[in-house]
């Protein structure tokens, strides 16, 4: 069994939103680093938008990872956005209704726009 592989790109934007684009696998081989990227240098960025275009597959592990985030976020006044959600991944975060907890976007400029936070 060949271990899940999981590519993490981020950078933030001048507004200082945290942009995570993740490509692969997340699970319990990957999580840790899943969550480093959402976790910022002092501890929690506020506003965070995770681009799920190149997700191939997510289990509870990244579920559980996504939860913490948010609730970290929303602790700091902040929010958690999801954006390109692929089917196989929008159909975990319905069966567990994460969908009504995070906000979904079809793009990530969607995620970006300000209007998105009312």
């Amino acid at each position: 069994m060949s271990q899940a592989h999981l590519t993490v790109t981020q950078h933030t934007t001048a507004d200082g939103v945290h942009v995570v684009a993740v490509a692969g696998e997340i699970d319990h081989t990957t999580a840790d680093t899943f969550r480093q990227a959402l976790t910022a240098d002092d501890g929690t960025p506020r506003y965070t938008v995770v681009d799920f275009r190149d997700v191939t597959f997510m289990d509870s592990s990244g579920i559980n990872v996504l939860v913490a985030a948010n609730n970290a976020a929303h602790a700091c006044d902040g929010w958690l956005r999801l954006a390109h959600t692929p089917p196989r991944v929008l159909d975990l975060l319905h069966i567990i209704g994460l969908d009504d907890v995070i906000p979904l976007y079809p793009t990530l400029h969607q995620a970006l726009a300000p209007e998105a936070a009312a």
